[in-house]
C-alpha cells in the first residue's frame, strides 16, 4: 500500500468526507499532498479495491459507507502491514474485553449462560473451518457484551465487528487450527456459569494475551 493511499485512506477514516461526499478531483488531491497525479490515481485505485471509495466514471470518486465501516478496511490492511495504530486498537480491545467479561459474570443470569452456552457449542461444531469458527468466536464475544449490559461498551463492540472478525481469523489461521482458541473460551464461559467475576476477567486475559501473540506471529511472518 503506497504512502499516498495510507495518507488519502487516514483522510477519509479520520471523518474528513461524510459517507456519499464526493472527494475533490484528481489535480486538487494531487496539490493538496504534494504528490502528482498518476500517485493520486493510483491511491484511489488501492482504495477502491479495498471498498473505501466507489470510482463512477464521468461523475468523480464519492466516500462509501460510515466511519464504523470504513475502519474496519483500515485495520485489515494495517494487519496485514503491521502498522503501529493496529497494536493500539488490539491492545484497547484487550482492555474492554477483560472488563466486560468481568460485568457479565456478575450480572449473567440462568438465560443468558444457556445462551452463552449455545455460542460456545457453535464453536466447537465450527471447529473444522477457520471462516465459519471465526464467525461463531465473534458471536460469543458480542454475546458476553450483551450480557454485561453496559450499552457503552456493548456498542463499543458491536461498532468494530468486522475488526474483530479480521482479528480473530488472522489470529486462528497463525496457528492453522482452532482448538486452542476453543479452550481459551471455554475458560471464559465456565468462569461466567460460577458467576466468578475475577475468574471471568483472568480467562478474557489470558484468551486476549494468546491470541494477541498468534496475530503477531502472523505479523512477523508476514513481514519481508
Amino acid at each position: 500500500m503506497s504512502q499516498v493511499a495510507r495518507r488519502l485512506l487516514d483522510e477519509v477514516t479520520a471523518g474528513g468526507h461524510r459517507p456519499g461526499s464526493r472527494l475533490p478531483s484528481e489535480r486538487r488531491l494531487a496539490e493538496s499532498l504534494g504528490v502528482g497525479r498518476s500517485a493520486i490515481r493510483e491511491a484511489i485505485a488501492v482504495l477502491e479495491v479495498l471498498g473505501i471509495v466507489e470510482v463512477r466514471v464521468g461523475s468523480g470518486t464519492y466516500v462509501r459507507g460510515t466511519v464504523s465501516d470504513l475502519l474496519p478496511q483500515a485495520i485489515h490492511w494495517g494487519l496485514m502491514l503491521g502498522e503501529r495504530h493496529t497494536r493500539d486498537l488490539v491492545e484497547t480491545r484487550r482492555h474492554l474485553e477483560a472488563v466486560t467479561a468481568r460485568l457479565a459474570a456478575e450480572r449473567a443470569t440462568d438465560d443468558d449462560v444457556a445462551r452463552l452456552r449455545a455460542r460456545l457449542d457453535r464453536m466447537r461444531e465450527t471447529a473444522d473451518s477457520v471462516a465459519a469458527f471465526t464467525e461463531a468466536d465473534v458471536e460469543f464475544h458480542l454475546e458476553v457484551a450483551r450480557i454485561a449490559g453496559n450499552t457503552v461498551l456493548r456498542d463499543i463492540l458491536h461498532s468494530v465487528r468486522a475488526l474483530l472478525r479480521v482479528w480473530i481469523l488472522r489470529a486462528v489461521g497463525a496457528d492453522g487450527d482452532t482448538a486452542a482458541t476453543l479452550a481459551e473460551h471455554v475458560g471464559v464461559f465456565e468462569a461466567i456459569e460460577r458467576r466468578d467475576p475475577d475468574a471471568a476477567a483472568t480467562a478474557m486475559g489470558t484468551h486476549m494475551a494468546s491470541a494477541s501473540a498468534r496475530l503477531e506471529r502472523s505479523l512477523s511472518e508476514a513481514r519481508p
